[in-house]
């Protein structure tokens, strides 16, 4: 059973103030408690589980051992941000941020819809990015949908928000790359490989505040007959990781 104080900070770190407060933020799942238990820049705090989840789950709650706790059903529907529980919750302590100067990383800016977000992670996961750093008005990381749709790109990536001013002086010495309406064609113009890659928000695509700094302005070209107005946000953001990683991979070759 849940004491009143654990109910409170559950129901409160589904709100981003309080996950600043206590440095600490909410994982669901069992695929997500796996994942937090098998690496070790995340560290766990403590994990929720029902009887029936911790019957048909027996190793995993073992691996948790004394950090787990049975919670009741009822209780843990008051908890979830999810409309299914999945029967298992686990709290985390937000990682601390190291900037990493290798490998390409993205920038975000604005991107404020919770599921872009959370597959932007997983395609700078994929491509073996080095970090994702986001526009202070961007969704938070951390949040329960964004955690969910990272589908464990979050325990994986360093994610730090930061205004684009500050993160300058980091990448002076790479090329900043932007996807625009009005650049050239991307499939046709060679990527650096350790470039910082903009992606801009959903509607209005990257601030001329920030575009100003690009080095490279890039348009994914769309067929002739296509009628689409732009692409989604992580779709973009995909292509271009895909296009900028196969560039680094061809000037490999022999």
């Amino acid at each position: 059973m849940l004491s009143a104080r654990q109910l409170k900070m559950l129901t409160a770190l589904q709100v981003k103030k309080y996950r600043q407060r206590y440095q600490m933020f909410v994982l669901e799942g069992t695929k997500l408690v796996e994942e937090l238990l098998d690496q070790q820049r995340v560290r766990p705090c403590c994990i929720y589980g029902t009887s029936t989840w911790a019957e048909q789950h027996s190793a995993l709650r073992k691996r948790a051992g004394k950090i787990f706790q049975l919670i009741a059903e009822e209780e843990l529907r008051k908890v979830s941000s999810l409309v299914t529980p999945a029967g298992v919750l686990a709290v985390a302590q937000l990682p601390e941020f190291h900037p990493l100067h290798e490998g390409p990383a993205f920038y975000l800016d604005g991107i404020r819809d919770p599921g872009n977000l959370g597959t932007i992670l997983r395609i700078a996961d994929w491509f073996g990015f080095s970090a994702v750093y986001c526009s202070l008005d961007c969704a938070d990381a951390f949040s329960p949908k964004v955690v969910q749709s990272s589908m464990g790109a979050i325990l994986r990536i360093p994610v730090a928000e930061i205004p684009f001013t500050d993160l300058l002086p980091l990448v002076r010495s790479r090329a900043i790359v932007g996807a625009v309406l009005d650049g050239e064609d991307a499939f046709c113009t060679p990527l650096p490989s350790n470039a910082l890659l903009v992606i801009g928000n959903e509607s209005v695509g990257i601030r001329p505040e920030i575009a100003q700094y690009l080095t490279h302005r890039l348009t994914i070209t769309r067929a002739t007959n296509s009628r689409a107005e732009s692409l989604n946000a992580a779709v973009a953001a995909g292509i271009l990781a895909a296009l900028l990683v196969a560039n680094a991979r061809k000037k490999t070759l022999p």
